[in-house]
């Protein structure tokens, strides 16, 4: 399985907005610069992630892009369906009826595993641990240490 590039480039821009939470809009050319990411393709990336309502935009002087929740209410499971589409990693396991040999397929309970747990863990992260581990890292965490 291998993700598409948009994916991993919103996962990027995403992890920027979420970096900045609180601080007010992001313009979109210095995310680009900053994650080394043309910013015609964030632009398009971007649409999408405004459609699904994870984004927020703001025109004007002080305008940019935020999210449109708390870092910690977006779940990494909705950001990759909105920015993959279907992850069904075989039909078979999205639609059992797909497939004549389902009552005896040996491998499809495995399938239907992985595919679990894929969901379980991308529904586990959210934009705000992404960003602690980022933090922890580099060592912006602010841990505190007692000797």
């Amino acid at each position: 399985m291998r993700l598409s590039t948009r994916t991993r480039y919103g996962t990027r821009l995403l992890f920027e907005l979420a970096y900045n939470y609180g601080k007010g809009p992001v313009l979109l050319r210095d995310i680009a610069r900053r994650q080394n990411i043309s910013e015609k393709y964030l632009s398009k990336i971007i649409i999408l992630l405004r459609s699904a309502g994870i984004v927020t935009s703001f025109r004007g002087a002080k305008g940019g892009y935020t999210l449109a929740k708390a870092p910690s209410e977006i779940r990494m499971r909705e950001v990759v369906n909105v920015l993959e589409g279907d992850m069904a990693f075989l039909d078979c396991v999205k639609d059992a009826s797909s497939c004549e040999n389902m009552r005896r397929c040996p491998t499809r309970d495995f399938w239907c595993g992985m595919e679990r747990a894929v969901n379980n863990y991308l529904e586990s992260e959210t934009l705000d641990t992404v960003v602690e581990n980022y933090k922890r890292k580099t060592g912006e965490a602010g841990e505190v240490y007692y000797i």
